[in-house]
């Protein structure tokens, strides 16, 4: 009898481990209200803020498009980051890493599975608030930023696969070590301003998240007259590096929690 190929473990992982995440979202709608209306409170504000500055229209369209890529970095914190750290409290780490598949496809299978509610609330921000004032996009611009869109999500995943591995380093101070990078990550990455205003080494510094350089590249495509950080193209080429990088980086500290875990397991048996 053949066994599976590496491939399809990896892909069968990841749809395992995405299931029960996406079946759970319909049987509690409460989430419809917590992650999806509630969220637009704050979106809201900040954009009636820009109103009462009578800033120009495209400023509206920054709040909108930061509201977006928030749901997925919020994502990535609390379903890829400090996933390890609850499966180890919860004592289903050992067996993650015993078993015969990768921890890189467990998280991104955790990740998906929660990424249709982060898309869900993506979604009723960018349609919501953009037809109840009025924000408008460039239609030409429309299908680049939906290419830097997908390739933003992908090295901010990356990020999050190695993230994860370093909440578990600091174990019981991973929750708060996550509350602690929202505030932070908010400014540097520029959800509601644009990022040329923190000047060049401000700016520079927070280009490492991969939100930053995305959520600038995408308003300048969309949104005419968006004060640029660096060009376009040097934005995506950075993108691309990073996806590389933080994917290379998180599988060599995935690896390294796999040998650990499993002379942890292996003692753990030979005690008993």
């Amino acid at each position: 009898m053949s066994h599976p190929s590496a491939v399809r473990i990896f892909l069968k992982t990841i749809a395992a481990r995405a299931y029960p995440r996406f079946v759970s979202s319909y049987r509690n709608r409460t989430w419809l209200i917590t992650e999806t209306l509630l969220p637009l409170i704050g979106t809201i504000a900040m954009i009636y803020v820009y109103r009462a500055l009578h800033a120009p229209s495209r400023y509206l369209g920054f709040v909108v498009l930061g509201g977006v890529l928030l749901a997925f970095w919020q994502n990535v914190i609390w379903a890829m980051a400090t996933q390890f750290f609850w499966d180890r409290g919860a004592g289903n780490l050992e067996l993650f890493a015993m078993a015969h598949t990768s921890l890189a496809a467990i998280l991104l299978g955790m990740a998906l599975g929660g990424a249709y509610v982060s898309l869900t609330r993506a979604i009723a921000i960018l349609l919501f608030a953009s037809t109840l004032f009025g924000v408008g996009y460039t239609a030409a611009g429309l299908l680049p930023a939906l290419g830097v869109f997908v390739l933003t999500i992908s090295a901010l995943y990356c990020l999050g696969m190695l993230l994860a591995s370093l909440f578990l380093f600091y174990q019981r101070e991973a929750w708060q070590l996550a509350d602690a990078m929202q505030e932070p990550i908010y400014f540097l990455s520029g959800f509601y301003f644009p990022i040329r205003s923190l000047g060049a080494f401000v700016g520079g510094l927070g280009s490492l998240i991969p939100l930053t350089l995305g959520l600038d590249a995408i308003r300048q495509l969309v949104l005419p007259g968006t004060p640029r950080f660096i060009p376009i193209r040097w934005e995506v080429l950075a993108i691309l590096v990073q996806i590389a990088g933080y994917a290379l980086l998180s599988q060599v500290s995935l690896r390294y929690l796999e040998r650990q875990a499993r002379q942890d397991a292996r003692l753990i048996l030979r005690s008993t």
